[in-house]
């Protein structure tokens, strides 16, 4: 065999194997395929190949790509180990919620070589059928994706906002993330992220109304008129959350945006929706994101407290 990287790459199976790890391969694989010790340590000292783990080598020398860094960091692990969060999202199709590192899940225990640029979550729930193939890569599947991304998240805000994305660009739905929200069981922001699936999904019980009319009764507001319809310019007939009677014939309206406004057909239909009621001069209408009675609910009150006590 030649001492030349091109030589060794005629060795049967190397060179299907390289291209289809983006050139990066095991010492046990390249044992395996009856590449020696002495040819890997040929390779290195020519400067042909890079070490980029104790155990991982790169058959190419120079800058990685970003399919070959993911490489290294799946095969420098202890299997089962996946892409999966932000980096396993992106992989998905997921646009705009670029976060930086690339993130790899493994076995809670398990002690992988620190690499430039890895974020690493151990996991208890390795979950070998929660991963599939991207581009040849182990990734976790969207739904464990997102929800373990939210999970880990310190604003509850970014966990609303991320599971309303994924099924915004058509990534997964939300039955599909209730299931996997099932599965994994108790995690951060469990109880709000069951109501937020349950909001993009159409709030089938009202569940962000409910949820407000809860905060109105545990502080001590009047109960609000519900579904109160009103006609608009067309002549249709509208219907709001809630409305409040104030003193001197004044009403002040709320209306409850679920997740779903945050759509792009949503919120242009919804700012019509307002400019179609017409103008009303002894009307004053707010409009809340139904998350916010969940992680903000003092914000909330302090509003209602403002509009309520006007006179």
């Amino acid at each position: 065999m030649s001492g030349s990287s091109s030589a060794l790459l005629t060795v049967a199976g190397l060179a299907q194997l390289a291209a289809r790890q983006a050139q990066v391969v095991t010492r046990t694989q390249l044992a395996e395929l009856g590449v020696n010790r002495f040819h890997v340590a040929s390779q290195l000292s020519a400067r042909r190949w890079q070490l980029g783990a104790p155990e991982v080598l790169v058959l190419y020398s120079g800058p990685l790509s970003p399919d070959t860094r993911l490489w290294l960091g799946v095969l420098a692990a202890t299997a089962p180990a996946a892409i999966g969060a932000w980096t396993g999202l992106a992989l998905h199709g997921l646009r705009g919620w670029e976060r930086p590192g690339m993130h790899l899940v493994v076995r809670r225990g398990s002690r992988p070589p620190r690499l430039a640029g890895f974020v690493v979550h151990e996991s208890r729930r390795p979950a070998p059928e929660d991963i599939e193939s991207r581009r040849g890569l182990p990734v976790h599947r969207v739904e464990r994706c997102a929800i373990d991304a939210a999970a880990w998240q310190t604003s509850p805000r970014t966990a609303v906002g991320l599971l309303a994305a994924v099924v915004q660009q058509r990534l997964t739905t939300p039955e599909r993330l209730w299931e996997q929200l099932d599965r994994v069981g108790k995690v951060r922001f469990h109880r709000l992220m069951r109501a937020s699936i349950a909001d993009i999904r159409g709030g089938a019980d009202a569940l962000s109304e409910i949820d407000f009319s809860a905060l109105c009764d545990e502080h001590g507001f009047p109960s609000p008129h519900r579904q109160v319809r009103r006609q608009d310019a067309r002549g249709l007939w509208r219907f709001l959350d809630a409305e409040w009677d104030l003193p001197g014939g004044r009403r002040l309206v709320v209306e409850i945006d679920g997740i779903g406004h945050m759509e792009a057909t949503r919120w242009y239909d919804d700012l019509l929706r307002g400019a179609e009621l017409g103008p009303d001069e002894g009307t004053v209408t707010i409009r809340l994101p139904a998350a916010a009675a969940r992680i903000e609910p003092l914000r909330v009150v302090r509003i209602l407290e403002r509009y309520l006590q006007r006179t």
